[in-house]
């Protein structure tokens, strides 16, 4: 039962990058490769900060206005420059795997000895429960100390996924959706397409950092090699997602990215129970998500074939 704690927290963690992919890849239907080298940086910055002795929820902000950043650098070198979106989002991915080493200082920062948000916790668990205190769930018994970071995370997801739906509601966040679906109409009615897109790849690169950010707080370390297939992963989330939900309405598909998530990190976590080599975890991730791209158009064409 800890082990599907763990997989819940860590997925509601991720379901941060998921929602970030879905505002790129859905929303601006933008091919954003930032998001593996955003969510190192957020980590990065998290962990670097902290260990400085600076406060972990300012270390953790901090790390959000650092993925906002490279968003909108990504954002300006596509609109700016006319850069090809992928090639822009590779350009940025590749200067922040440079960027990281440096905020860094080393390959990898470990934190398991210092001060973070998931220490304030489990402190606070400790505070109003005994220590070594366990709760029983379905016969299996939980240190109480896993459910409050993982009721943490909920809340946390919980409020940015209301915030983020209020913000595409106002007349900023209808326009940034109107630029997805059609730039030469809402360009037509004088919107700046160009700064729409900014902002959202700033919003979603910011999203993916702050993941990053809650990621190397809660495994107890920041590693440069952390971010590889991130987007991937929140690709496949945001896939699995839809399909759960199956409707186009925003709260929804907000919400459905974060089920995707946290499904599919249950699925990671049975999967590496049952003895699956860690080292095919990339792969079957890419493979899975390829079968989810693939599969409803062979489907649709079988239908219309019978």
């Amino acid at each position: 039962m800890t082990l599907l704690i763990g997989a819940l927290t860590i997925g509601l963690i991720l379901s941060l990058l998921a929602i970030g992919v879905f505002i790129s890849f859905k929303i601006f239907d933008f091919p954003d490769i930032t998001a593996d080298g955003s969510i190192t940086f957020g980590a990065a910055i998290a962990a670097s900060l902290i260990v400085a002795g600076v406060h972990p929820l300012i270390a953790t902000l901090i790390a959000f206005a650092g993925g906002f950043l490279a968003g909108a650098v990504t954002g300006v070198l596509h609109t700016h420059f006319k850069i090809n979106g992928l090639l822009a989002g590779i350009l940025v991915m590749t200067a922040l795997y440079s960027v990281n080493l440096h905020v860094m200082g080393r390959s990898n920062i470990p934190l398991l000895s210092k001060t973070t948000l998931i220490t304030y916790i489990e402190d606070f668990s400790k505070f109003i429960s005994p220590v070594n205190k366990t709760t029983n769930i379905v016969g299996w018994s939980v240190p109480s100390q896993d459910l409050w970071v993982l009721l943490f995370m909920f809340l946390v997801i919980l409020i940015i996924g209301v915030a983020l739906y209020l913000f595409f509601k106002t007349n900023i966040g209808t326009a940034m959706r109107a630029t997805g679906n059609n730039q030469q109409m809402i360009r037509a009615l004088g919107v700046n397409t160009k700064i729409m897109i900014i902002l959202g790849l700033a919003i979603s690169n910011g999203l993916i950092a702050l993941s990053g950010a809650f990621l190397a707080q809660f495994q107890g370390f920041a590693d440069v090699q952390m971010g590889i297939g991130m987007v991937v992963w929140g690709l496949a989330s945001v896939i699995i997602g839809e399909a759960l939900i199956n409707d186009k309405s925003l709260g929804l598909l907000i919400s459905g990215a974060v089920m995707g998530s946290v499904l599919f990190r249950l699925l990671v976590a049975i999967a590496l129970r049952w003895g699956m080599n860690p080292n095919d975890l990339k792969l079957i991730t890419a493979i899975f998500v390829f079968v989810a791209l693939v599969l409803p158009g062979l489907l649709n064409k079988f239908k219309k074939n019978s």
